[in-house]
């Protein structure tokens, strides 16, 4: 019973937050700041979430950091997802197989 109503506490809350600024903001944003502001916010949530855990998602950062290094290397070049994915694995594996 108790994770039924934690489940619909956690739903409505998840509903909430997404309703609240499209009841709230209904009118256009006209401030460039503001719009531009909001525009890079989801790129900074995926960064900020993403961030840690490919420094700890194997045994030794320094195998995450080379795979993290080869992922910034590639995507700086503007290399597909799949390819900037893909090269890193390898690089993360190589680093364990290797070192």
């Amino acid at each position: 019973m108790y994770i039924i109503i934690s489940i619909l506490i956690m739903a409505g809350v998840t509903y909430f937050i997404r309703v609240l600024p499209v009841t709230l903001f209904q009118k256009p944003i006209k401030s460039l700041y503001i719009r531009s502001f909001l525009h890079y916010v989801p790129y900074a949530v995926l960064g900020a979430m993403t961030f840690p855990h490919i420094l700890y998602s194997t045994e030794y950062s320094l195998h995450a950091a080379m795979g993290m290094l080869v992922a910034l290397i590639l995507g700086y070049f503007e290399k597909s997802l799949t390819l900037v994915a893909l090269a890193s694995v390898v690089a993360v594996y190589l680093c364990n197989v290797l070192l």
